[in-house]
C-alpha cells in the first residue's frame, strides 16, 4: 500500500461546520480531496467538529495534520457568556475602562450611553507603581494589598483576572511580579497580563484587550481541551493547530494561554486562502468575499500580502463606539448579510435584508425546520437560481410551501408579487454586500477594476458575478471547494506569530532601529524554538510603523531582513511618503517619527502544495444536467444550462446564462459571461465588458 500524507482542517461557523481532508500520495503526488458539513452545535461547539469527521469518514488516527478554527470566542464576547472577571491596573488608572475614547460615532446624541465596560468598577482594583514610557521604574511596585484584593475578589466569584499595568509595553517587569504572585496566592485562577498579548501603547485599547482576553480564556481554556481530548479519544496522538485572526496556525499551547488571538480565525484562513489561490492562479491582486448563512465578510490583498492590523473593534456601529481588541486581525469589513438573512419591512414601507438571520436553527423556511421569516436563501429559490430539487447537494427536500408562506406577507406589505419581492431581497443584498467591498477598495484608495474578485462561502458563488458587474472587476473567481474554502485556507498557513513593539525614534537613527529588529527577531526565535521550530525554519518579514512627526496614527513600512543600515533607512522613509500618499492622497515635507516595528515571523508546519487535477478526457456535454428558467433579478428571466459541478474538467468552458450545481454551493453564471475551469478546478468567469 503506498505511503500517503493526511491533512484535515475544521471550521466552526455560525451555521454550519465545515470539513475538508486532503489525503496525497507521497510516491505519484496524486490527492485525495474529501469535504463534508455538518450543523454548528452551540453552545457544545466541539460536537460539531466531531460530528463533520464522523460525517467525512475521517479516520482520526491517520491523520499527520490537523487544523481548526472556530467561532467559539466571538461567540464569548458577543452573548456576553465568558467569565466573572476583574482588573488589577496601576495607581489611577482604575477608570481607563470606563473613560474609553472620545471618537464616539453617534457624536452629536445627547443621550448617548458609552458601552458598558467588561469589568464592573468593583472589580477593578489599583496597586502602586510606575513604570515610565521608555520602561524606566519611576516607583517601586508594592504588592502589600494583593493578598486583600485577591480575597475580595474570590468572595465576589471571580474566576479570570486581568493584569495591565501602565507602560508596560516597554517594561513588563511590573506586570511580570504581579501575575507571578497571584498565581502563587491563588493557583486556580485564570491570569492574563497585557504584554504577553501585545507590547504596543495606547492604554484604553490595550487594558480592553487584557480583559477581553481574561474574559474569554476559561471558556475558551475548556473548549479546546473537549476537542483536544475528543481527538485523542479517536486516537489522534498528533499535534492540533489552532487558526489564528493573523491568518496563520499556531500551537493548541500557545493559543490556551492567549485565546483573543483566535477572535476571528474563520474568516482570516478564508482571505489567507484567497491569497494563496492568487499566488497559484498567478493573480496577487485579489478581492476576497466570503458569504455565509450569517454574515459577508470581504478583505482586499495586494501582491498577494493579506493586510493584517490591530485597530480592531468587535460591536462596534453607528450608535456604538464598541470594544477595542489590540491583536494582529486580518483587514476586513463584516456586514450581516448571508444566506440566512431575514428581509423585513420596514414603517416607511423600505425594504431591508439583515443584519438579523435565521441562523442554524430554525434556519430560512426552506428547511423546513419552523423558520417563518423570508431569507436571502429562501428569495433565490423562488427565482430559480436555487435548485429545489437540488437543495443543499440533495440531502434536504426544500419545503417550498413554507417558503411561500414566509414570502407572502412580505410581498403584500410592498404590495407586489412574491416574485417581485424576491427580486428586490437580491437586489438589496447584492447592494449591501457591494457597498461593503467598496468599504475595502475604493474607501482605501483602491480601484476595484484592477483585482479580482474570489468569492467563497456557501452563498460567495450564487452573488458573485452580479457583484463582480457591479465593480466592473474583470473576473470573478470561485474556488474548487468554495463551501469550506475557510477550511482549506487553514491548509495552506503556516505557523506565524506577530510581534508588536513601541520604541520611539527618530528617521536617522539606524543603530536603534537595527537593535529593535535584533530584539525581535531574537525574542520570535526563542518561543518558535518552544515549538521545536529551528532558526533556520524561522521566515522574517519586518514591518516598520512610521508617522509624519507629531501625528497621532502611523503606517507600516516593509523593509528587508537582516541588518538596518543608512541606505536601508532611506529607502523606508521614501516608501514610507509613497505608502502614506496612497492611504490619505497627501504627502508632507516633514520629518519622519518611528514608533515601533511589526516583525512577521513564519514556519511551514505541513503547509499543503496543491496540484494539478488529472484530466478524463470527457466531454462539456457530460457535465450538462439539462435546463431550466432563472430569473437572475437584474437581467430578467432566462433559460440558462444547468451544469454538474462534480463534472467539470480542467480546460472546459463556457457561455452564460448559466447555472453550475455543486453540493455545497451553487455559482449563478450571468448572460454573456464565458466561464473556464483551471487546472486545479477552479471556476474562472470572465465578466463581459
Amino acid at each position: 500500500m503506498a505511503e500517503t500524507t493526511l491533512r484535515v482542517a475544521t471550521d466552526v461557523g455560525g451555521t454550519f461546520t465545515d470539513l475538508v481532508y486532503f489525503e496525497t500520495d507521497k510516491a505519484t503526488g496524486k490527492q485525495t480531496i474529501r469535504t463534508a458539513k455538518s450543523d454548528t452545535t452551540p453552545p457544545n461547539f466541539e460536537a460539531g467538529v466531531l460530528n463533520v469527521l464522523k460525517k467525512g469518514d475521517v479516520d482520526i488516527a491517520s491523520v499527520d495534520f490537523f487544523a481548526h478554527g472556530t467561532t467559539v470566542v466571538i461567540n464569548a464576547l458577543t452573548e456576553r457568556k465568558g467569565a466573572r472577571t476583574a482588573l488589577i491596573t496601576t495607581e489611577g488608572f482604575r477608570d481607563v475602562l470606563e473613560i474609553a475614547r472620545g471618537n464616539r460615532p453617534d457624536f452629536f446624541n445627547l443621550m448617548y450611553e458609552k458601552p458598558t465596560p467588561f469589568v464592573p468598577r468593583f472589580l477593578r482594583r489599583e496597586v502602586p507603581g510606575r513604570i515610565s514610557y521608555r520602561g524606566e521604574e519611576k516607583i517601586p511596585l508594592d504588592l502589600s494589598a494583593l493578598p486583600e484584593i485577591l480575597k475580595g475578589f474570590r468572595a465576589e466569584g471571580v474566576e479570570a483576572i486581568a493584569v495591565c499595568l501602565l507602560h508596560s509595553y516597554a517594561n513588563p517587569v511590573h506586570e511580570l511580579a504581579v501575575a507571578a504572585e497571584i498565581r502563587r496566592l491563588w493557583p486556580e485562577v485564570s491570569v492574563v497580563a497585557s504584554h504577553q498579548i501585545t507590547r504596543e501603547w495606547r492604554e484604553y485599547e490595550r487594558t480592553n484587550t487584557a480583559v477581553l482576553s481574561a474574559y474569554v480564556q476559561p471558556v475558551a481554556e475548556r473548549y479546546l481541551s473537549r476537542i483536544e481530548e475528543g481527538l485523542a479519544s479517536a486516537d489522534y496522538s498528533g499535534r492540533l493547530y489552532i487558526m489564528q485572526s493573523n491568518c496563520g496556525v499556531d500551537s493548541l499551547r500557545s493559543t490556551k494561554a492567549i485565546p483573543i488571538t483566535m477572535v476571528e480565525s474563520g474568516p482570516a484562513s478564508g482571505f489567507w486562502g484567497a491569497a494563496e489561490l492568487g499566488r497559484i492562479i498567478g493573480e496577487p491582486n485579489v478581492l476576497a468575499l466570503d458569504i455565509g448563512g450569517t454574515t459577508a465578510k470581504c478583505s482586499l490583498i495586494e501582491d498577494g500580502q493579506v493586510r493584517i492590523k490591530t485597530d480592531y473593534w468587535i460591536e462596534r456601529s453607528r450608535k456604538s463606539a464598541g470594544y477595542p481588541i489590540m491583536v494582529p486581525v486580518v483587514d476586513l469589513v463584516e456586514i450581516g448579510n448571508g444566506g440566512g438573512s431575514i428581509a423585513r419591512v420596514d414603517e416607511f414601507g423600505k425594504l431591508h435584508v439583515g443584519p438579523q438571520s435565521a441562523g442554524a436553527s430554525p434556519g430560512p423556511a426552506a428547511y423546513g425546520r419552523g423558520g417563518t421569516k423570508p431569507t436571502t436563501t429562501d428569495a433565490n429559490l423562488v427565482l430559480g437560481r436555487i435548485n429545489r430539487d437540488y437543495f443543499c447537494g440533495g440531502e434536504v427536500i426544500a419545503d417550498m410551501a413554507s417558503v411561500t408562506s414566509a414570502m407572502t406577507p412580505l410581498a403584500e406589505q410592498l404590495g407586489v408579487s412574491i416574485e417581485e419581492a424576491a427580486r428586490g431581497i437580491v437586489r438589496i443584498a447584492n447592494s449591501n454586500m457591494v457597498n461593503a467591498l467598496k468599504l475595502v477598495s475604493l474607501n482605501r484608495g483602491h480601484d476595484p477594476r484592477d483585482f479580482t474578485l474570489v468569492v467563497f462561502g456557501g452563498g460567495g458563488a450564487m452573488h458573485g458575478v452580479a457583484l463582480g458587474q457591479e465593480l466592473g472587476v474583470r473576473k470573478v473567481v470561485v474556488p474548487r471547494g468554495a463551501p469550506v474554502f475557510s477550511a482549506w485556507g487553514m491548509m495552506m498557513s503556516d505557523l506565524r506569530r506577530d510581534y508588536f513593539m513601541t520604541r520611539l525614534m527618530d528617521e536617522t537613527d539606524t543603530a536603534a532601529l537595527d537593535a529593535l529588529v535584533r530584539e525581535a527577531c531574537a525574542h520570535a526565535t526563542a518561543q518558535f524554538g518552544e515549538e521545536d521550530v529551528t532558526a533556520d525554519k524561522i521566515t522574517f518579514r519586518p514591518m516598520v510603523k512610521c508617522r509624519y512627526q507629531n501625528q497621532e496614527h502611523s503606517v507600516e513600512v516593509p523593509i528587508e531582513p537582516g541588518p538596518v543600515d543608512a541606505a536601508k533607512l532611506a529607502t523606508m522613509v521614501e516608501q514610507f511618503h509613497a505608502i502614506y500618499e496612497r492611504e490619505y492622497t497627501y504627502r508632507l515635507k516633514a520629518p519622519v517619527e518611528i514608533v515601533g516595528l511589526h516583525l512577521i515571523a513564519s514556519a511551514e508546519v505541513g503547509k499543503l502544495e496543491i496540484v494539478a487535477l488529472p484530466k478524463t478526457g470527457a466531454k462539456l456535454e457530460d457535465a450538462v444536467k439539462g435546463r431550466r428558467m432563472v430569473d437572475y433579478a437584474t437581467e430578467g428571466v432566462h433559460e440558462a444550462v444547468i451544469y454538474d459541478a462534480e463534472k467539470l474538467e480542467p480546460g472546459m468552458a463556457f457561455n452564460g446564462p448559466a447555472v453550475i450545481e455543486d453540493p455545497g454551493t451553487t455559482i449563478v453564471v450571468h448572460p454573456g459571461n464565458h466561464v473556464s475551469i483551471d487546472d486545479f478546478g477552479n471556476t474562472h468567469i470572465e465578466i463581459k465588458g
